[in-house]
């Protein structure tokens, strides 16, 4: 079975989201980035896993559900860091981010039978989930992270290195506040979307 990896930052304020700052407040930002690392990890919880791993940076709070390991990021980019999360599983693995409270139990149950790795693009051209059957640290070590090509690099590398590669569909992320917004709408009974509901308005519906 698979070992399901959330890579996230510790929800506080002027650490996370500061994209959504304005017209949120950094307060707003890091109570709405709470809310889509609970929506988050409550659907891990619900996916069949052989292990579900947190891979944080910073101390967890009263937002983790029981169930989880909960390991340190390593020092370094963000492809070091994706990196070394694979490295901590000897076997077939998921990884995901914080950013799409709108992920399902259905969209993490994947099947390494006739593929040896998933990708997950992102609306932005990034990639919100990468599984991997056998992972290896290489395949993430160098690729340029946060820029409109990640997904696409991402994709190359895992097809240079010869692996059978399958797509899960594409996700939007939460970055800025349309993000926000979008993302709310398309999972409207989520926790995320009723903090949003209670913050400051920032961009109409």
């Amino acid at each position: 079975m698979t070992t399901l990896l959330v890579i996230a930052k510790e929800p506080r304020p002027g650490r996370v989201k500061t994209r959504l700052t304005p017209p949120f407040t950094p307060r707003e930002a890091a109570e709405l980035a709470e809310a889509a690392l609970r929506d988050t990890l409550h659907a891990v919880a619900r996916t069949p896993a052989s292990r579900r791993v947190l891979v944080l940076d910073g101390a967890p709070g009263a937002w983790l559900p029981p169930g989880f390991e909960v390991v340190p990021q390593c020092a370094g980019g963000l492809d070091e860091r994706l990196a070394d999360a694979f490295a901590r599983c000897p076997g077939p693995a998921l990884l995901i981010g914080m950013d799409t409270p709108q992920v399902t139990p259905e969209l993490l149950t994947v099947d390494f039978a006739d593929c040896d790795a998933w990708l997950g693009p992102a609306q932005d051209g990034g990639f919100w989930a990468l599984g991997l059957a056998e992972p290896d640290p290489a395949l993430l070590r160098g690729v340029p992270m946060s820029t409109p090509g990640t997904g696409a690099a991402q994709r190359a590398r895992l097809t240079a290195a010869g692996l059978r590669v399958r797509e899960l569909p594409r996700l939007r992320d939460v970055d800025v506040a349309a993000d926000a917004h979008a993302v709310a709408g398309l999972a409207p009974h989520g926790r995320f979307a009723e903090r949003l509901a209670r913050c400051a308005p920032g961009l109409p519906r």
